[in-house]
């Protein structure tokens, strides 16, 4: 039976982990667009990968700036405007969507088995820290998941993959099965 501390030694790593999957997958779709796409709309009801970005971000400074020592929803945040198209150049997004992670990553990465049992604050509703970790997980692969059906749908056929490519799942499956089991993350 696991003991509890290394459960949450697992769950921390686990997180820290799934956190930079998101990131790598948000990035390469990204990867895969033209400026000029990435500001492309699917219909004027939705939002486009740039402001996508911008919300993430926008949030990610938000909830994990000072966490578990302020509010998770702070006075500098104006969510609103995190839906209003202006980083126009490539560069300026990426610069964006890297703040946003590097503020998300300096705030999980110290964080011990000890800190599991404090509190954080979401617009005064008050979370366990695991509770607080998996609200931002959900959300955060819930746009990434956008941004990669927006970036999928604008290249069509010309789409690379980012997991296992249609029609070859056998072949993976058959790489995966001869190799000896053993216990790793999937990423």
């Amino acid at each position: 039976m696991t003991k509890p501390k290394a459960f949450v030694e697992n769950y921390l790593e686990n997180v820290r982990k799934l956190f930079h999957y998101y990131k790598s997958l948000g990035e390469k779709a990204m990867a895969q667009l033209s400026n000029e796409q990435l500001h492309q709309r699917p219909d004027e009801h939705s939002n486009n990968i740039a402001v996508l970005v911008k919300h993430l971000s926008g949030n990610m400074l938000s909830r994990w700036s000072d966490f578990l020592e302020s509010d998770g929803e702070k006075s500098f945040r104006n969510r609103e405007q995190e839906f209003v198209d202006t980083l126009m150049t490539h560069e300026a997004l990426m610069a964006y969507w890297e703040k946003g992670w590097s503020c998300l990553f300096k705030a999980i990465d110290p964080l011990q088995v000890e800190d599991m049992s404090r509190i954080a604050y979401i617009r005064n509703e008050g979370h366990s820290v695991v509770e607080a970790i998996n609200r931002q997980l959900g959300h955060y692969s819930f746009h990434v998941g956008q941004i990669i059906v927006i970036a999928k749908a604008i290249k069509g056929a010309d789409w690379q993959s980012l997991s296992i490519p249609r029609g070859g799942s056998a072949a993976f499956n058959q790489q995966k099965f001869e190799q000896p089991k053993s216990r790793k993350n999937f990423i």
